[in-house]
Formats: structure tokens, sequence, C-alpha cells
């Protein structure tokens, strides 16, 4: 039985809901926004010292392939990592010169994007699982 489940949840996860698929759109696109700011930030918008603070944008790659992938845990785990980002954006928006405050709030709001986008993917692929489990139950 548990094979069949395995199947059905397999089957389904091409007919994704709307909201999923605009909850995955907007992760990967947060996502790529965040990693764009940091190259243009650190590179040419507001560099600082010897430009090695474009190295943060790093740990930014390795999920990018996950959610690419359409990987639950990806979503999970980013939406952690991403608060060390927020952080970093508030911090300089409220200690950086001009224009560096400003693509701190822009990375704030990226932040903030992808955590709400990244639960509520999380929220209703969870649902979905649950509706098909109790879908092959009655059946």
């Amino acid at each position: 039985m548990s094979t069949m489940n395995d199947t059905a949840v397999h089957a389904n996860q091409g007919q994704a809901d709307a909201v999923v698929q605009a909850t995955r759109a907007l992760s990967i696109a947060s996502l790529l926004g965040l990693i764009v700011l940091g190259l243009a930030w650190e590179l040419v918008l507001a560099p600082t010292g010897n430009r090695t603070l474009v190295l943060k944008v790093v740990p930014l790659l390795f999920p990018l392939v996950g959610l690419l992938k359409h990987r639950m845990y990806t979503h999970r785990w980013v939406s952690l990592l991403v608060w060390i980002y927020f952080t970093e954006g508030v911090v300089r928006a409220t200690t950086d010169p001009y224009p560096s405050w400003v693509l701190a709030l822009v990375e704030v709001l990226l932040c903030l994007v992808l955590f709400t986008a990244s639960a509520v993917h999380v929220r209703w692929r969870l649902k979905q699982a649950r509706a098909r489990g109790l879908a092959t139950e009655t059946a």
C-alpha cells in the first residue's frame, strides 16, 4: 500500500495547483534577486573594501538547485537561511551610507518575499499530500 501511495504522489507531483506554482516561482525569483543584488552590490553599486563581501552570495547558490528541482525540503531550510541575509539587510540599512542603505532595504524586501513564499509553498504542499493520503485511504 505504501508503494501505491508513493506512485500516486509522484503522478500528482506534476499537477500542482496554482498556489504551489506561484509560490515556487516567487521563491526562485526572490532567491535569484538576492544573488543578483549581492553580486551587483558588492562588485559595482556600492563595493566595500577589497570586494570580498561578494562571497556572501555563495551560500545562496546551494538552495537554487533544490528550488529548481521542486524539492520541498529545500523550501524548508532556505526559509531559515534567509534570516541571515535579512539581518544583514537590517543592520546595513540602519548603518551604511547612501546608496548602500537603499540596497539593504531591497535585500530585506527580497528576504521577506522569499521567506513568505517558501513557507506558503511548504504549507500547501503538505496540505496536498494530506488530501491525497485521505483520498487513497477512502478509496
